[in-house]
């Protein structure tokens, strides 16, 4: 027996592999595991080269674990190791020193590992104990115990064992024994070795016998050792894309499409890619890439090492050229992996284009599916942008699909307006704002449907990219101020009409946001009102829901404009009974009003020409107080003419008729209108 102390410069090794690595601790089975597979593969090419004789057609990882004892054990038929290899491979540690190895490392858990090979000595975030038996393939050789306590100090002796390989023995901390658990071990073997090239096996199989359920005396293999990533594209059907995965993701719905990644040049890469069904909550699909060297698992989380819209993707990567034990940090920099991630966005816009060139009727099937992932990508990868514009789809509200270019062929010669701009009308609920799309169809126009989570974000952009263009909600306007081809109508109401009219309809809108009342020349077909929502103001309000600082507009109050139609006889109709039964007062006041106005006037005509400061103080002052006056007239005059508004029956009801049309009317007001629609039908 041989003792001795293991090569690194510092005595605080064991503590700071605890400390620094904790929280990445159930990775010491996958890192375990991993070595045993590396020994079987090293055993095979030997026998491959005629070096070994051996049986290499059978070989397996064996994974133990005895719950009682808190022990787990790793055991290989692989390569083995010579007393000389263990001292070479296990006692010799790859650090400067203790300073530099905490200091650069001490954020990087996974770091570590990856730069100063301690794969092995992962095994000491759980164990307090830990026993190496194994037996090399040379002839002759001599098996050995290699054994350490967590200090840097271990024992090396001689061993029994029959077969060659290696057994890694763990002797649990007291602080780990959550991993003294045949579930825990199932589920980590499961997470990180599913799909290792050499079969693992954990336990044996069981059968329900004599309503039991009991052990055969099959060995219990958990992993896939030929995923279909690492089948060539010509050995595959269908079938097999779709096995493998329900395989991935049991009880997901079926995926879209999928892509087949083999490149072996400038890099190596595999794997195959899913588009899912995805749903409006982005969050939920992420996560679901895995990330694999030499089919070891590496992580799901891949925001940063592939664009952030390809995590929407599901599926496997697997690249030898992407390291296994490094932080996510080093993968963001790393050059093989950027272009790695280049190569993929190209594969997948490829795979893409050619599903709508060769299969468009199933693409446009696809599209709601797809549209969410190829919007997204579209707003965050400009390169993704130059290549989907080609097959990227608008829908209509007849649900028929164009390309950007096939619409704007559609639209051109009716939707661009006197000022040579080219108007793309869009709804965002069919059914809520049915009045205004058939009001834009009734001039001719085509309307697209906009419906999705990021098409506010996706239109502004659209603005930037397409030439002389804008997009226009159907109820951000009537339809005749949408899309203006000649000059506007003239208004039929005075000035004094509309002033009068203004306050009358205001008293019967809704308490409950900022409506402003304005005067539009349509056509006596037209609606009587309608109500409309600024543009602007709304996409910010709706960018604001979806984050992005825009939280100011999100506070702000709903701003509406109820459009009433001038040229409209029911208004004329209305504009005649408040006239006819206008209150004595409110016509007192109105000539009051006239009165101060022409004195005004009057002052302003006296002084035409001067400076402010020229102006009589005199005059100042009596502009001041006429200001004054009219304003408070104006205000009482207002007052009186909402309470016609309130109790006038053909004004409530075309102001009910506007917001029906825009789904605004509900509860106790719906109820009210369809009383009122009785009384004025009988």
């Amino acid at each position: 027996m041989s003792t001795g102390k293991i090569g690194v410069q510092t005595e605080n090794i064991f503590p700071i592999i605890k400390k620094f690595l904790y929280s990445d601790h159930e990775i010491f089975l996958r890192e375990l595991v991993a070595n045993a597979v590396d020994a079987t593969h090293k055993l095979k090419a030997l026998a491959m080269a005629g070096e070994y004789k051996g049986d290499v057609e059978n070989l397996k990882v064996y994974v133990h674990v005895d719950e009682k004892n808190k022990i787990i054990r790793v055991v290989d038929q692989g390569i083995g190791m010579t007393a000389e290899e263990v001292e070479k491979y296990i006692n010799q540690i790859a650090l400067s020193s203790a300073e530099e190895f905490v200091s650069k490392y001490k954020d990087q858990a996974n770091a570590i590992i990856g730069h100063f090979g301690l794969g092995f000595y992962s095994a000491f975030m759980v164990a307090k104990k830990v026993e190496l038996v194994t037996r090399s393939y040379r002839e002759g050789a001599q098996p050995v115990k290699w054994s350490c306590d967590g200090t840097p100090e271990y024992t090396l002796e001689p061993a029994e064992k029959d077969t060659i390989g290696t057994e890694v023995i763990l002797y649990l901390d007291d602080e780990s024994s959550e991993f003294a658990s045949e579930y825990k071990i199932r589920e980590l073997l499961r997470k990180y070795c599913k799909f290792l090239p050499v079969p693992i096996a954990f336990g044996k199989k069981k059968e329900w016998k004599d309503g039991k359920e009991v052990e055969t005396q099959e060995d219990n293999i958990i992993n896939n050792t030929h995923p279909a990533w690492t089948r060539k594209p010509t050995e595959l059907k269908e079938e097999d894309y779709l096995n493998f995965y329900r395989e991935l993701y049991p009880g997901a719905d079926d995926p879209l499409f999928y892509i087949h990644l083999n490149v072996d040049y400038p890099f190596n890469l595999t794997g195959i890619l899913y588009f899912p069904k995805i749903k409006s909550n982005i969050d939920i699909q992420r996560n679901k890439i895995q990330l694999y060297c030499r089919q070891v698992y590496v992580t799901d989380s891949v925001e940063g090492i592939v664009p952030d819209f390809l995590t929407l993707l599901h599926g496997v990567i697997d690249s030898p050229d992407i390291p296994l034990n490094v932080s996510r940090s080093y993968l963001q920099s790393d050059s093989n992996v950027k272009k790695i991630s280049a190569h993929i966005t190209k594969k997948v816009a490829d795979r893409l284009q050619e599903i709508f060139k060769n299969q468009r009727e199933e693409f446009e099937k696809k599209w709601d599916n797809l549209k969410l992932f190829i919007e997204y990508g579209m707003l965050t990868d400009e390169k993704f942008y130059e290549r989907a514009e080609k097959f990227a789809l608008f829908k209509n509200v007849d649900g028929k699909y164009f390309t950007f270019e096939e619409y704007e062929k559609l639209i051109k010669s009716e939707q661009t307006d006197k000022n040579d701009t080219l108007v793309y009308l869009y709804a965002t609920d069919k059914e809520a704002q049915h009045a205004f799309i058939e009001s834009a169809r009734s001039k001719g126009y085509d309307v697209l449907l906009m419906d999705g989570q990021l098409d506010t974000h996706f239109i502004n952009m659209l603005e930037t990219k397409f030439k002389k263009s804008r997009f226009s909600r159907v109820d951000a306007d009537i339809i005749d101020n949408l899309i203006q081809k000649d000059a506007p109508k003239e208004i039929k109401l005075t000035a004094f009409q509309k002033d009068i009219l203004s306050p009358v309809f205001k008293g019967a809108l809704p308490e409950k946001g900022q409506y402003y009342v304005m005067f539009e020349a349509m056509r006596e077909d037209d609606l009587p009102a309608v109500i409309t929502q600024s543009e602007w103001m709304r996409r910010m309000k709706d960018m604001s829901s979806l984050g992005g600082g825009m939280n100011f507009y999100a506070e702000m109050p709903d701003n509406y404009n109820f459009m009433v139609n001038a040229n409209h006889p029911l208004i004329a109709k209305i504009l005649h009974d408040v006239e006819e039964k206008l209150p004595e007062e409110v016509k007192q006041i109105s000539a009051e009003i006239d009165q101060l106005e022409k004195t005004r006037k009057a002052i302003d005509e006296r002084n035409k020409g001067k400076k402010y400061e020229e102006i009589s103080q005199q005059d100042r002052d009596e502009l001041e107080s006429i200001e004054k006056k009219i304003d408070e007239l104006e205000d009482k005059r207002s007052n009186l003419l909402k309470e016609i508004g309130r109790s006038h029956n053909l004004v409530k009801q075309v102001v009910d008729l506007a917001l029906l049309a825009n789904n605004m009317l509900k509860g106790e007001a719906l109820s009210r209108f369809v009383r009122r629609s009785v009384e004025l039908i009988q």
